[in-house]
């Protein structure tokens, strides 16, 4: 496993989330879910955590913005903070390197009984560093810091996730 970019400031980034990819409840976030609680909570208001756990907060998201791929968040762990401390070196190493959406949900299908669950609106509320993702793809890009040819970067990640499939 490849060392993942974090900074001596704990700045990473990453996609929260993938649009049109089953997850492993059974949900596919659409393009556009989080359109209007982004506009609504802006992203001072959503929550960085370890492993949703409203007692860890370890960090702020300093972008998060829907692109033609998925959720893209640049955040910033808060060194003073022990758990954030640990998990900078923890993604620094690539022991820990999933994302994964914490939201409730406001619009959502289903085709059958059986059918997947599209989600088409959601409410964000937080967005945690976790050891297992719902969403296999929700990850920490290796060597990605924000503002270093990000959008090249995030499209050669597309291309590459889509051709791994």
């Amino acid at each position: 496993m490849s060392a993942l970019s974090v900074d001596g400031e704990g700045r990473f980034a990453g996609y929260a989330s993938v649009f049109g990819k089953l997850d492993d409840g059974g949900d596919i976030v659409m393009p556009g879910a989080f359109r209007k609680s982004l506009g609504l909570r802006g992203r001072h208001r959503v929550k960085m955590l370890f492993q949703h756990d409203p007692k860890e907060p370890v960090g702020v998201w300093d972008a998060i913005r829907e692109d033609d791929y998925g959720l893209w968040v640049e955040g910033r762990l808060v060194g003073e903070v022990p758990r954030a401390e640990a998990l900078r070196r923890l993604i620094a190493k690539g022991a820990v390197d999933g994302l994964s959406i914490g939201f409730r949900t406001v619009k959502s299908t289903r085709a059958n009984r059986e059918g997947h669950r599209r989600l088409w609106e959601v409410d964000l509320w937080e967005i945690s560093i976790v050891t297992f993702p719902m969403m296999d793809l929700a990850r920490i890009a290796p060597h990605q810091l924000p503002g270093k040819s990000a959008r090249l970067e995030r499209s050669l990640a597309a291309a590459m996730a889509v051709f791994k499939q």
